[in-house]
C-alpha cells in the first residue's frame, strides 16, 4: 500500500520512540467526570511508523448493518488483544510507556491494541463512546495515538453543549479518562478539502471497545 503522506520537520529530532510523559502532558477536566489528557508530538518517528504500519498491517473492509442495509465502514480496521504479537516494536515501548504513567490511575494495564487507517478525507468515524463492555458502565481510559496527515478528532458532552476540536496526527497523543466514553463523544468528520492518510493507534483494557 502507498501513501500521500508529508512528514512533519518535527519528526527528526529524536531517536524513533516515544518521548517522556510526566509534566509534558496537559489535563483538560470536562464536564460529568470526564477529562483529556494531551501530548503533542509524543512519538518520535511517527512517520517512519506510519509507513510501516501502512505495509505491514492486515488491513481489512468492514461493512456494518445500519436500520434495513449494509453499508461499508469508511475506514480501515485492524484488532491485536492481548495474545497477539504486534505489527512494530514501537507499539510495545508506546504500550510500555502508557502504562507505566498511568496504571495506577487507570488500576489495571492497557492490554488491546485497534489501528484504524483513514484513507483521505472521506474516511471518517460516527460520533461514538466506547461502550461496548466495561465502558458503558464503569470509568476507564482509552489511549490513541495519531500517526500520519492531522485529522480533527471532535468530542461533545451527550448532554449537549460546545464540541472541542483537536488537529491529531504526527505522532500525537490524548487519552480520554474518567467518565469520558459514557458522557461524551467523539468523532473524525469527513473532509471534502485535500486531506492525507492518517492511522490511529488506539489502547484500551480489557473488555473497553
Amino acid at each position: 500500500m502507498t501513501s500521500a503522506l508529508q512528514g512533519s520537520l518535527l519528526d527528526s529530532w529524536d531517536e524513533a520512540g516515544p518521548r517522556e510523559l510526566g509534566h509534558s502532558v496537559q489535563r483538560t477536566q470536562l464536564t460529568d467526570g470526564a477529562w483529556i489528557d494531551l501530548r503533542p508530538n509524543w512519538i518520535a518517528g511517527a512517520d517512519a511508523l506510519f509507513e510501516r504500519l501502512l505495509d505491514v498491517v492486515p488491513w481489512r473492509a468492514e461493512s456494518r448493518r445500519m436500520y434495513d442495509r449494509v453499508v461499508d465502514v469508511p475506514r480501515l480496521l485492524a484488532f491485536y488483544d492481548e495474545t497477539s504479537t504486534l505489527p512494530d516494536p514501537l507499539l510495545d515501548q508506546a504500550e510500555q510507556a502508557l502504562n507505566a504513567h498511568y496504571s495506577a490511575e487507570l488500576g489495571e494495564p492497557f492490554r488491546t491494541v485497534g489501528l484504524c487507517l483513514y484513507r483521505d478525507g472521506r474516511d471518517s468515524v460516527a460520533w461514538h463512546g466506547d461502550t461496548i463492555g466495561r465502558g458503558a458502565k464503569e470509568d476507564t481510559m482509552v489511549a490513541i495515538i495519531s500517526v500520519g496527515a492531522p485529522r480533527p478528532l471532535l468530542l461533545r458532552p451527550r448532554s449537549g453543549g460546545p464540541t472541542l476540536r483537536y488537529d491529531l496526527g504526527h505522532g500525537d497523543l490524548i487519552v480520554m479518562g474518567g467518565s469520558c466514553q459514557r458522557t461524551w463523544e467523539h468523532s473524525i468528520p469527513k473532509s471534502t478539502k485535500a486531506t492525507g492518510p492518517r492511522i490511529s493507534i488506539q489502547y484500551r483494557p480489557l473488555n473497553v471497545r
